[in-house]
């Protein structure tokens, strides 16, 4: 049965359908940085933004450590 499904899952690659869930937090990352730049804590970053504390948390430290 799992060999199937990962043919199908290839398939579907494949065919251009299978493609994930669309991050939706990743695209606030440029306003999360600048707003936490502006000293807002990531608490109230993630209740404006109505994301996660723990996404906002991922964000900042992606970013401390490429350098940004």
């Amino acid at each position: 049965m799992l060999e199937r499904q990962r043919e199908g899952i290839a398939r579907a690659k494949r065919l251009g359908r299978y493609k994930g869930r669309v991050p939706t937090a990743r695209k606030m990352t440029p306003e999360i940085v600048s707003l936490r730049k502006a000293g807002v804590k990531p608490v109230e970053i993630a209740k404006s933004l109505e994301i996660s504390k723990a996404s906002v948390y991922r964000i900042l430290a992606e970013n401390r450590r490429d350098g940004s």
